[in-house]
């Protein structure tokens, strides 16, 4: 009756420590960390590397943002020379001697600002005529040297000496005279003219055989 039962006992035995096993092996496998399994793909945004980059990333440029369009500073206006200008004297004709087929009148140039300002060298002078004061024949001729500078304190008068040519001693087919009513007149370097009422005749030709107007420097009156 006893060697009946061992081997049953044994058979029973052995099941168990088998089913056991199995189930350790299945615990141990599930359990374990995986140590090959894929890394990450997204790196920290606390990163140094992703830190610098976003900091070059979002410095604005110095480039971009310099302005564009800006508007120029006004520039400052030209500084005051001291010279004479249109708007700082009065013109006139003094009197004069004539002779040779001339006449000679001085031109009058006074200082009627209130600073002092300087003169140099010749005026420019034509006949003008017409409703439109256009300019008649050629312009004076200058006669002589550069004078040295005139310096003028309010209320005095430079002058400048002129020679009007009689117009009707030139023949009339190269002269073509033609009535005049001033002369138009620019200080030395100066752009702007002045007007000076002279009734009289001018060579509206440019091919007379001589000068109908002749200036000399600037001199004190």
């Amino acid at each position: 009756m006893a060697n009946t039962k061992k081997p049953w006992i044994s058979l029973v035995f052995l099941s168990a420590v088998g089913a056991s096993g199995a189930l350790l092996l299945s615990a141990c496998g599930q359990g374990a960390p995986a140590a090959s399994g894929p890394a990450s793909s997204e790196t920290p945004s606390s990163s140094p590397m992703s830190s610098a980059s976003s900091a070059a990333s979002s410095a604005p440029s110095s480039a971009s943002s310099a302005p564009s369009g800006g508007t120029a500073p006004a520039e400052k206006p030209p500084a005051d020379n001291g010279l004479c200008k249109a708007g700082d004297v009065s013109l006139s004709l003094g009197g004069g001697d004539a002779g040779a087929g001339s006449q000679y009148r001085s031109l009058l140039i006074k200082n009627t600002s209130g600073k002092p300002c300087t003169i140099q060298g010749f005026p420019g002078v034509s006949y003008v005529g017409g409703e439109n004061g256009a300019q008649i024949g050629q312009p004076a001729q200058r006669d002589g040297d550069k004078g040295a500078p005139v310096n003028l304190a309010p209320g005095q008068t430079a002058a400048a000496d002129l020679q009007f040519a009689q117009v009707r001693n030139f023949d009339p087919a190269v002269c073509k005279p033609t009535p005049v009513k001033g002369l138009r007149v620019y200080l030395p370097q100066e752009t702007a003219s002045k007007f000076v009422p002279l009734d009289g005749l001018g060579c509206a030709g440019t091919n007379i055989p001589g000068k109908q107007l002749g200036v000399k420097t600037v001199h004190k009156a």
